[in-house]
């Protein structure tokens, strides 16, 4: 049994308590939807439970307790998978990560790799043994983390957003797994997740943390969402049947009137064009097209053709020259577009972005950019292996402020010790006085509800609040070209309607926007083009309106 009396955490860095006030019992083998808005303390609380967090690491208010122990005292009998599934990982191959949990609760050796077989197989992770974890995708790494807490049979599971960078059908199965783990009411489950129609038939009870503190509501799953809709919706919760907001009705996408572009089609070493010039145009008699145009002003107009800005042509990519993950594939990013990808994990979403945004030089084909976004000539010799042509070759200033980037782990690029500061750096970076930064940095911080943890370090803030962090470090400099990897993530319903007003202003302002995302939410409101890579190819499904099933 997990009791809670006026528990409270305030981190040790932090003035203000992460959480504060919340009481409740869980029983043994009940199933618990942990909700609430994004920062309101649910990662903390998950935390405390798996006994990770204590001691100096923070100040402690009322009581938690497992069968009336602390955490601390209860080790082995918890199972936890983290928001960030990077920091779940411990050792270089699958199978030892999978075995790690086991061998710390000196499991016998016979019993071990049985559970590990077994564990990889429910939550659907297709991969060998002996594979390397640095390889796997963000969505891969977030089934091996749960495979790893299958395969301890622990008495309590604890999932934190376990679902969270899935494909549709990666959702199905991690979600089933979990079904199986908890069968038979034998183990609990406390799981915080911001999609609630995934796991309404599973779980029993819904806890909804308040924002401010104390629980916001309390009860049986859909009956409790049902009475307290209102309230629910308010606090930025995703309750099913309640579409979000588009802010500003649809902003980005009233670009393109429905039906400008018809059909979908297979494209493997073929081109996609979008509504810019037509493929026979822009690879005449199999050659590159002259890209080099001027970015035109921004305007209303649907039917304009956009110049393309940033593209790939016959491009092979993976991370190592001996892993090909895709190759022949041709991408047309035009200005005042956006473009979102969508794909199975471990497709290669996430390295065809880094690739476009000249992170990861593409193991065949080239990148190219618009003479408009092409950094200045220069000579000397710190020069002399630049190409103005190819962003895999320009100096980091150069880069960063031309297209911006936003990684799958926000952490990855965090570089200041506050908020204020990780947002100030950008701008500084482009010489801007201190008035228009103070303006802008402001500006982003209201809007994306940080105002509050302006003086907190980057590293410390929730996982939905890295990630607005981490989007709002790019639009701050407003590059012309910016590459969002699961901007969405860990979002309640209220601040995704905030990030997905902030990108629509970019694209309305003429950025090229490309977005890797499972959030059908977020297609819908920003798909002005939707590619789909597969082993087969790009898919292209113009229009924006055609939806994969991985949404809220």
């Amino acid at each position: 049994m997990i009791t809670a009396e006026n528990w409270g955490w305030r981190h040790a860095s932090r003035t203000t308590w992460a959480v504060q006030d919340a009481s409740f019992t869980i029983s043994e083998g009940e199933r618990v939807l942990l909700l609430g808005a994004s920062g309101s303390g649910k990662s903390t609380l998950l935390h405390a439970l798996a006994g990770v967090i204590a001691g100096d690491e923070g100040e402690q208010a009322g009581r938690l307790l497992i069968d009336g122990r602390h955490p601390t005292r209860c080790i082995g009998r918890i199972g936890l998978v983290q928001q960030d599934p990077e920091s779940s990982v411990v050792l270089a191959r699958v199978g030892d990560d999978v075995a790690f949990g086991c061998e710390n609760l000196q499991v016998p050796r016979d019993q071990i790799w049985p559970r590990v077989h077994q564990a990889l197989d429910e939550v659907g992770l297709d991969v060998s043994l002996r594979h390397p974890t640095s390889a796997l995708s963000g969505g891969q790494k977030q089934r091996l983390a749960l495979a790893g807490a299958i395969a301890m049979q622990a008495d309590i599971l604890l999932l934190d957003e376990p679902t969270a960078n899935l494909d549709p059908d990666g959702i199905d199965q991690v979600t089933e797994a979990v079904a199986r783990a908890v069968s038979g009411r034998r183990r609990t489950l406390v799981v915080v997740e911001h999609r609630v129609e995934t796991w309404l038939d599973l779980v029993d009870r819904v806890i909804v943390l308040g924002a401010g503190g104390g629980i916001l509501a309390d009860g049986p799953a859909r009956p409790t969402i049902e009475a307290q809709r209102e309230t629910l919706l308010a606090a930025g919760v995703w309750v099913p049947d309640s579409p979000p907001p588009i802010p500003g009705g649809d902003l980005a996408r009233g670009y393109l009137p429905a039906g400008h572009l018809t059909g979908s089609h297979i494209l493997g070493a073929s081109s996609v064009f979008a509504d810019t010039e037509s493929a026979d145009s822009e690879f005449a008699d199999g050659e590159s097209a002259n890209i080099e145009e001027a970015v035109r002003a921004p305007g209303p107009a649907p039917h304009r053709k956009r110049p393309t800005i940033l593209s790939g042509h016959d491009l092979s990519i993976g991370r190592h020259r001996d892993h090909v993950v895709a190759s022949g594939l041709n991408v047309a990013l035009p200005a005042g577009t956006s473009t979102v990808l969508t794909g199975a994990n471990g497709a290669g979403k996430s390295t065809l972005a880094l690739t476009l945004a000249g992170l990861l030089p593409p193991l065949a084909g080239q990148v190219r950019a618009a003479e408009s976004l092409q950094p200045p000539a220069r000579t000397g010799w710190r020069w002399r292996k630049t190409n103005p042509v190819d962003p895999t070759t320009w100096h980091s200033a150069d880069l960063t402020t031309r297209i911006g980037t936003v990684f799958q782990e926000p952490e990855h690029q965090f570089v200041a010790s506050t908020v204020t500061d990780e947002l100030r750096a950008g701008p500084r970076a482009l010489g801007w006085d201190e008035a228009r930064i103070r303006a802008r940095t402001d500006e982003l911080m209201e809007a994306l509800n940080l105002t509050r943890l302006a003086e907190a370090n980057p590293f410390t803030l929730s996982g939905g609040e890295k990630r607005r962090l981490s989007v709002a470090t790019v639009l701050a400099t407003g590059p012309r070209v910016i590459v969002l990897d699961e901007p969405t993530f860990g979002q309640d319903r209220n601040t995704w309607a905030e990030l997905v007003r902030l990108v629509a202003d970019q694209v309305n302002q003429g950025a090229a926007v490309l977005s890797v995302t499972h959030d059908a939410a977020y297609l819908a409101a920003l798909g002005q083009h939707h590619l789909r890579l597969s082993s087969s190819g790009l898919e292209v499904l113009h229009g924006g309106h055609t939806t994969e099933g991985a949404g809220r």
